[in-house]
């Protein structure tokens, strides 16, 4: 007969099992929405947009689900070590998850206000080429989660910086079009909105990262993240202009 501690052992197992499988399911929805709002983007498809963001109430439920999980588990079992840090781990992630959610939602918002007012194809296709680099992002880092996999997260962390530079480099591509011709600055400037918050999603990606080196290793990431976003400064170049 299995002593009293092994059912113990065996329940709060099962309870991060839980929190685990929540997170998966979160990360699903997650990766669907960037898919989908950049889908909505290039189809002018307002339909799917509106999908988006009605399927982001389900991210919204997940997270909290998990938040209530997670500190009654804290509170019942007082776990320690690698234990506690996975229970942490799992709210920190499904805040991230939930931002993402939210930064897709808010692109699938520009997609309707842009209603018919859409421009050229071609300037779609920058933003299309960072989301799928983000979605590919997020992609690896839940395999990660989901594996324990701790070199796959240190190269989602990496590569923060490839992001960073390609988002610069649309910024730049953008604002050349809306100074070449003025008719371009409403649907230019819908692109800068949704390229900051693909870019955003690539942050979340790897906060994830950084999250769950903490979970493997129980230390922090102490060298400095790679950014090279320089969007900000280029909008002074231009203003001197």
């Amino acid at each position: 007969m299995p002593a009293p501690s092994d059912h113990i052992v065996a329940s709060f197992d099962e309870e991060l099992s839980g929190l685990a499988a929540k997170i998966a399911e979160m990360g699903g929805i997650s990766e669907t929405l960037i898919a989908e709002s950049m889908q909505a983007l290039a189809r002018r498809d307002t339909s799917l947009a509106h999908a988006v963001i009605e399927r982001d109430k389900r991210i919204d439920q997940l997270q909290r689900q998990i938040e209530e999980q997670a500190v009654q588990l804290i509170a019942r079992r007082q776990p320690m070590a690698q234990d506690l840090r996975a229970v942490v781990a799992a709210i920190h992630i499904a805040n991230d998850l939930e931002r993402v959610g939210d930064l897709a939602k808010n692109n699938a918002k520009r997609v309707i206000a842009l209603d018919n007012d859409f421009g050229s194809r071609r300037m779609v296709a920058g933003v299309e080429h960072i989301s799928e680099l983000c979605l590919q992002q997020m992609k690896d880092v839940l395999d990660a989660f989901g594996q324990r996999d701790l070199k796959t997260a240190l190269t989602v962390w990496e590569r923060d910086e490839e992001i960073d530079s390609l988002y610069t480099s649309l910024f730049r591509e953008l604002l050349t079009y809306m100074m070449e011709d003025p008719r371009n600055i409403t649907f230019c400037t819908h692109l800068l909105f949704c390229a900051k918050n693909i870019e955003r999603i690539g942050d979340h990606a790897t906060n994830i990262a950084e999250t769950l080196h903490y979970l493997i290793t129980g230390e922090l990431l102490d060298d400095e993240r790679p950014k090279k976003d320089t969007s900000s400064l280029m909008s002074v170049e231009y203003e001197e202009r």
